[in-house]
């Protein structure tokens, strides 16, 4: 029960932050549908810093520049989108579908082209391993693992509802995923808001690629890209109503099903039942699919999330 309770709030946490990544995007009016491929770069740059930074540096630095190089990588790659959907106006499904593609043949190219010249030449796997790292992240009580992130993931979700319904930013943000010529009629800058939402969105998505790398394993192949996570965040989203609160508790739940994945695959209890452990691992994207089945009509998502914005039109 006690690793159950563990990988739940650890896939969790990976959950909340890039489904609240995806908030922020559609709250401001653009749908970010590369939350996946996001991900995978804002791994890429912690799992560089975890695999350079000497344990001399100390855990709090190799924690500090971790958790930066991802939110600045997941921000960056993230302006792909922005440029593209709100500067230029494209297509913002397929500008995001693109950016995943990218993403996971990048980190690959880039990690292989790594490791053949610290290799001479040789070697042209596509693995980071930051074995002696990870552990920094990790407070052992007994047999529970508190890992770090757990805690950077709650912050982020006090600052995200802050940020969205208590605050004059949050306002204008919202604002500009539902009226966004009304917003403009006001003096309210649409096409900075939603720069905004989607930076935001990068930073949040990029932690949670690092999250995912660092959850269950110390070294990590970029070619596996995240598994989907990315889409089950946005099925996160969406279950959870564009409202930070009831994401979080979207994300446990299906954390929670993930978890059942890691925990009971190759127990006696699976031999028992007769079970096979694919069903366990298959248990998250079931439930997305039956969740937003039952809920996706009766959900609300932002009016103007995915419309391009054109302030010459009323």
């Amino acid at each position: 029960m006690i690793l159950l309770l563990q990988y739940t709030l650890i896939f969790a946490s990976v959950l909340m932050l890039v489904a609240l990544g995806g908030c922020f995007s559609e709250r401001s009016g653009v749908i970010n549908i590369g939350l996946e491929g996001t991900m995978v770069i804002g791994a890429l740059g912690g799992a560089l810093v975890m695999k350079y930074m000497p344990p001399e540096a100390g855990a709090f630095a190799v924690v500090a520049l971790t958790v930066l190089a991802s939110a600045l990588l997941g921000m960056v790659f993230s302006l792909f989108l922005a440029v593209a959907a709100i500067s230029f106006k494209a297509d913002q499904t397929i500008i995001g579908t693109a950016m995943n593609m990218l993403a996971t043949a990048g980190a690959t190219v880039a990690v292989k082209a790594i490791n053949t010249a610290a290799s001479g030449g040789h070697d042209v796997s596509s693995d980071i391993a930051y074995t002696y790292t990870k552990d920094l992240f990790i407070v052992r009580f007994g047999e529970f693992e508190f890992n770090w992130f757990m805690l950077i993931a709650f912050v982020c979700l006090i600052i995200s509802y802050i940020a969205l319904y208590k605050t004059r930013f949050g306002l204008r943000l919202r604002s500009c995923g539902e009226h966004p010529q009304a917003s403009a009629s006001v003096g309210i800058n649409v096409f900075k808001m939603r720069y905004a939402g989607v930076l935001i969105s990068g930073l949040l998505a990029g932690l949670g690629g690092i999250v995912y790398i660092t959850a269950g394993v110390s070294v990590w192949k970029f070619e596996y890209g995240v598994a989907g996570f990315g889409f089950l965040a946005m099925a996160v989203m969406i279950f959870g109503a564009w409202h930070p609160m009831r994401i979080a508790l979207a994300a446990l739940l299906f954390g929670f099903c993930r978890a059942l994945g890691n925990v009971y695959s190759g127990l006696d209890l699976m031999t028992a039942l007769n079970i096979p452990g694919v069903v366990y691992n298959m248990l998250p994207y079931i439930i997305s699919l039956v969740v937003l089945a039952f809920t996706s009509k009766k959900s609300r998502a932002p009016k103007a999330a995915g419309l391009i914005y054109d302030k010459g039109s009323r």
